[in-house]
């Protein structure tokens, strides 16, 4: 019996189980502007267009690498003697609390302009969490433990993400939008409270000392230079770029499908967090599983695929109508591959960061990640499910996917893969003890 359960012993040591609680935090800030914000302003009664502009607030989470160097190396006063990253998660913190807090109190219905301002404002907080809690797993954890922190970061976000937005939708049934927003904000500590019991994560490099404007300049110049020298840094970066684009419009547009099929808020709290909780448990475990016995390539080609049919679950729920069984089928295998892909794909991203630039080379790869997709469903989401209708624009997400399972295979079968790996990836790299400041 404990010889079956040997796989998932990675899943209880004290890295991965860190990394779970820092995503729970990194989760909260993009649900209360992503599906919760959109069933808030469906229900205040705006119309599909305006709802799906209000994604343009997730760009600011694609513009993170224009200050994710100062969170490799500016040290903050006072906080800072706790060390650079504790002191930035006690920071980046702060700062979604407050940002969710001024969100609760804007009223749609009474003013767009305050609510795109607030909206903006949690998008930036939220993108600043991010970064420092993505350099912080990274730095964290050690390379072979890579696919399952990184899935345990994804299954923390999901859990995050999922009890805020139902802890919200459930108490805006009941009370009011305030009362949900501001209740959510608890969602922000888990992150706060493991930087201070844990303190700095082992594997960070020392930050490169900054002094003139010249050596500032240079600091966030190089990051971005040191990943472009790489062979092939033009490719991974397009595989970055169209991996995400179908599975971003998809997920966008969900709600409003839900909404227009009749589903009560509790029905989708209850699919959502149940249906959709077990389910993406399942693929995490499925996912650390098949990155141990499959290897990099071969789990990520099929995560991808897998995340790619699961738009085409949406399009057949879209065809038969309000459906508790469709919609439990639907959030069920959605969940599934969303959980491997958790691993394997997030796996492989962490792994091409250099450490010396950890939070810059990852809040790059991760905006890139969804920066399309973002684009798209603000500028054409509302628009073409007019035109086209649910059905049709689900399967048109399904093969939006598949350029970036083409371009993968690609690369698996050039050997870019295995020379795209950063500094990140490679055992022994990164011991704050013996490495030299950059």
């Amino acid at each position: 019996m404990w010889a079956r359960l040997a796989p998932l012993a990675p899943y209880a040591e004290r890295g991965p189980i860190a990394v779970f609680f820092m995503g729970i935090s990194s989760g909260l800030a993009f649900t209360m502007i992503g599906a919760t914000l959109t069933t808030r302003l469906k229900q205040d009664g705006l119309d599909k267009s305006t709802i799906t502009a209000f994604t343009l607030g997730f760009l600011v989470y694609n513009l993170k690498p224009l200050w994710a160097w100062m969170v490799d190396g500016v040290r903050l006063p006072l906080i800072g003697r706790l060390g650079q990253r504790v002191s930035w998660v006690l920071l980046s913190g702060v700062l979604v609390i407050l940002a969710v807090a001024n969100l609760a109190f804007v009223d749609p219905a009474a003013s767009l302009q305050a609510t795109i301002i607030a909206t903006v404002l949690v998008g930036f907080a939220g993108a600043t969490y991010d970064i420092v809690i993505d350099a912080y797993r990274i730095e964290t954890l050690e390379p072979e433990q890579m696919g399952i922190g990184s899935g345990m970061t994804q299954y923390g976000w999901r859990i995050g993400s999922v009890l805020a937005g139902a802890l919200a939708l459930v108490i805006a049934a009941r009370s009011n939008w305030h009362v949900a927003y501001l209740a959510c904000v608890l969602f922000a500590f888990p992150a706060m409270i493991v930087a201070l019991v844990r303190g700095e994560p082992h594997r960070r490099r020392e930050p490169i000392k900054r002094h003139g404007a010249r050596d500032i300049a240079a600091s966030i110049v190089s990051p971005f230079l040191e990943f472009f020298r790489r062979h092939g840094a033009f490719i991974i970066l397009a595989f970055i770029l169209l991996h995400k684009i179908g599975d971003t419009l998809g997920q966008q547009a969900l709600r409003l499908l839900l909404d227009d099929l009749h589903f009560s808020n509790d029905e989708i709290a209850l699919y959502d967090v149940v249906i959709g909780f077990w389910a993406f448990w399942i693929g995490i475990a499925v996912g650390g599983v098949l990155y141990a016995r499959m290897g990099l390539k071969r789990s990520v080609m099929l995560s991808l695929v897998l995340m790619m049919v699961s738009n085409a679950a949406f399009a057949l729920l879209a065809g038969a109508g309000h459906s508790n069984l469709g919609l439990a089928g639907a959030m069920a295998f959605e969940n599934l591959a969303s959980g491997i892909g958790g691993v394997t794909v997030v796996a492989y991203f962490s792994a091409l960061c250099d450490l010396r630039f950890t939070a810059a080379q990852y809040a790059l790869i991760s905006a890139a990640a969804s920066i399309v997709g973002r684009v798209l469903t603000a500028t054409t989401t509302g628009r073409l499910v007019d035109s086209f209708g649910y059905v049709a624009f689900y399967w048109g997400t399904t093969v939006a996917a598949l350029p970036g399972v083409l371009l993968f295979w690609w690369m698996c079968r050039s050997g870019l893969i295995d020379r795209s790996i950063g500094s990140a990836g490679v055992a022994g790299e990164g011991d704050v003890r013996d490495t030299p400041q950059a």
